[in-house]
């Protein structure tokens, strides 16, 4: 007859098992495990053990030979299991990943699980869980520009360094303009969201005039000074530069972060800013509005205020951003910036490698 191994505990084990075995915060499947250790060292077999604990015989043949190894650590936790043989070759999920990201369908810019799944032979769902391991959306589509700005490296350092290192004794403000801000009007009421169904609105609007917003983003603390006016030309730009100059304390010197729209640069502008000298500029690289701050304000005041805005006027619409903007500043938050500018500088020149990588096959 084959005898099972002795087990013996020294005191120390023994009551590390027994406190186990009464634990209520051991996991059931632990103090099962230490009541069979306890009973094999009492010198029970393997087959009472699994008769009194309700298991099968070699179940505690496993857990005592588990023991006899890796002591009480062997049976505090499930041991690796093979499992399930992957069904999908590794060259199959490699193809699929090459083909996606390499290739097209006919008669298509890209790849949708339907798709793929004839060309791959394989199932939609597994498609889907091989894109999801391996991170890939061919469904979704990013925009980007890289400036060819020839002083794009000294622009991005001069104003990152504001952000990151504003100098003493100034206001360093965000400024720019959003133009054609339309009043929309629907053609028909919503209806209003409930339980179960989202709310509604009718695809087709109708036009109630356009309005151009000025702000300027104060990098400080996120305050905003803004006007609005029904265009966007050097004069309106002179305006919004005449409240900047009231808005703001008159000892302190401004350092404004702007684009390079022509209002901006237009003589008349210029000679202005000679007479005010607190006034510093400095201008963005061109196709990199993403450094002017003030532009992640007006994507908060698109979304939260204007995208299912209703406006019969644009006496509405001008109204309705200036609660906006007297809301937010009531409770300013600053837009803290960390991009550095060498890391900007060499995400920049991966981005230029690779497109040249491009251009050349």
């Amino acid at each position: 007859m084959r005898l099972a191994r002795e087990i013996k505990l020294t005191d120390e084990l023994r009551q590390t098992l027994e406190r186990a075995a009464r634990a209520r915060t051991s996991s059931v499947r632990f103090a099962a495990r230490a009541k069979m250790i306890l009973m094999a060292a009492n010198g029970m077999t393997d087959l009472s053990i699994a008769t009194e604990m309700g298991v099968a015989r070699q179940t505690v043949a496993r857990w005592r030979a588990r023991f006899l190894v890796l002591g009480v650590e062997g049976i505090r936790k499930d041991g690796p299991r093979p499992g399930r043989k992957p069904k999908i070759s590794a060259q199959k999920v490699q193809d699929v990943v090459r083909m996606t990201t390499q290739g097209k369908p006919a008669f298509g810019t890209h790849w949708s699980t339907r798709t793929m799944a004839r060309a791959s032979g394989l199932s939609e769902a597994t498609v889907r869980r091989i894109w999801k391991r391996h991170g890939l959306k061919p469904h979704l589509l990013r925009t980007f520009k890289l400036s060819n700005d020839p002083l794009f490296s000294e622009k991005v350092e001069d104003i990152v360094g504001l952000y990151l290192n504003p100098p003493d004794h100034a206001l360093v403000l965000c400024a720019d303009e959003k133009s054609q801000v339309q009043a929309l009007d629907r053609t028909q009421p919503g209806l209003p969201l409930k339980k179960g169904r989202a709310g509604t609105m009718t695809h087709d609007y109708k036009r109630n005039g356009t309005t151009t917003l000025f702000a300027a983003l104060s990098a400080l603390d996120g305050k905003i000074i803004a006007t609005c006016a029904p265009r966007h030309r050097h004069q309106e730009w002179l305006k919004f530069l005449r409240l900047i100059d009231k808005s703001t304390p008159q000892e302190k010197q401004l350092h404004l972060v702007i684009d390079n729209y022509s209002p901006h640069k237009h003589p008349a502008v210029e000679r202005w800013m000679k007479r005010h000298p607190r006034f510093h500029i400095h201008f963005t690289p061109t196709s990199a509005s993403w450094l002017n701050m003030v532009e992640r304000f007006f994507r908060d005041l698109t979304q939260k205020q204007l995208k299912r805005g209703v406006f019969g006027s644009t006496d509405e619409l001008i109204q309705a951003i200036d609660d906006y903007i007297e809301h937010h500043n009531a409770d300013p938050k600053p837009f803290i910036w960390t991009a550095k500018a060498s890391d900007i500088l060499e995400k920049v020149k991966r981005a230029r490698a690779n497109l040249h990588k491009l251009s050349t096959v």
